[in-house]
């Protein structure tokens, strides 16, 4: 029954208002988005990520900003950069107190060494201008940003210049200061998302450094799901690890809350099963392909429910809500293309 119930959620999706957003001014790959309400106008965010060259030569530091029933994109100034970075992916951003907030993201070297920004910024989408913000305490990129209570956002894990780290870093609005709350239990990770329902922070899968005996650090895949329960205490967090949907684990998917029959369920959708470099192939040589999997988590019953989305894409950042519908903005589509499209991601679940 439940099941006949939350496949509603794909009728849901396609007899809501479905807002026919414009494309990206151009193709753009692990971009961060975002999206906030601001007296009855919505606007939608992209910042950072590479062009479809997918070299170190095509990261930047673009800027685009969409307000909902206009016809186009608005380019905004660059993001600053502290560091003099020409380019950044894995940026993290998310909207919060009408404002959107940006948090680090890296440049990569045509050596293979990565500089991890430190820099924080508040974007206002009506004055259009940023202000520089603290620094992280830590520098992260491809972190999973969450923000909670419209005060908080937690920056879980991600990659800071030579390694991965485990710290859960909290910036908090009303006094524009950091603090660090519960380490994250799991193996530390980069690419992986998060999302927060039913006050369970939910965190999956991404890629560690293994460290192997009498051999070098090794990145690989980390198929594992934590969920933190979030108290009074806003740095508290109580961890416990919970089953994985698959056992596959994927890399730069991204997460958001859908809610149904009064019941918030942590989606995770996109990505690719194959973690990869900058142009899309693997560690190893071999292609990466997205997946169009969704996996829906609900914290209150403690289970997973599996569908799909419609279409399969990754190196995402994050998604946007509008009204109740989910888009991708951008990333990778098959063969590693690097996409200006804006995907209304309707979630289709599947039989058990």
């Amino acid at each position: 029954m439940l099941l006949k119930s939350l496949s509603c959620l794909s009728l849901l999706a396609a007899s809501s208002i479905v807002l026919a957003l414009p494309d990206l001014p151009e193709p753009v790959s692990n971009n961060a988005v975002a999206s906030t309400s601001i007296r009855d106008k919505t606007y939608v965010l992209s910042v950072g990520g590479i062009a479809p060259g997918k070299n170190t030569a095509d990261q930047h530091n673009k800027v685009w900003l969409h307000t909902v029933g206009e016809f186009s994109w608005n380019s905004l100034p660059a993001l600053p950069s502290q560091q003099r970075l020409a380019g950044r992916i894995g940026i993290s951003a998310v909207a919060l107190n009408n404002n959107f907030f940006i948090f680090g993201g890296a440049f990569m070297q045509s050596d293979g060494n990565v500089t991890t920004a430190s820099d924080s910024y508040r974007l206002d989408p009506v004055t259009r201008r940023f202000t520089r913000l603290n620094d992280m305490p830590v520098p992260v990129d491809h972190a999973a940003a969450v923000p909670h209570q419209n005060r908080y956002i937690y920056l879980v894990s991600g990659w800071s210049d030579h390694g991965t780290v485990n710290l859960v870093q909290v910036f908090d609005n009303f006094t524009q200061r950091w603090a660090q709350a519960t380490p994250f239990p799991g193996a530390p990770v980069f690419g992986h998302a998060a999302t927060i329902a039913a006050n369970q922070l939910v965190v999956c899968d991404g890629v560690t450094l293994h460290y192997a005996k009498d051999q070098a650090p090794a990145l690989q895949k980390s198929p594992a799901c934590w969920a933190g329960t979030l108290g009074s205490d806003p740095l508290k967090i109580s961890w416990r690890q919970i089953p994985h949907p698959d056992q596959q684990g994927r890399y730069r998917l991204a997460a958001s809350t859908v809610r149904f029959n009064g019941e918030e369920f942590a989606a995770f959708i996109g990505g690719s099963n194959t973690p990869y470099r900058l142009n899309g192939v693997g560690y190893q040589g071999e292609a990466a392909e997205p997946s169009a999997a969704v996996w829906l988590y609900s914290p209150k019953q403690q289970r997973w429910f599996k569908g799909e989305a419609a279409t399969a894409v990754m190196d995402l950042r994050a998604l946007v809500e509008i009204n109740g519908s989910f888009y991708s903005l951008g990333g990778m589509l098959a063969q590693q293309q690097v996409t200006n499209q804006v995907i209304n991601q309707q979630i289709k679940l599947l039989p058990e």
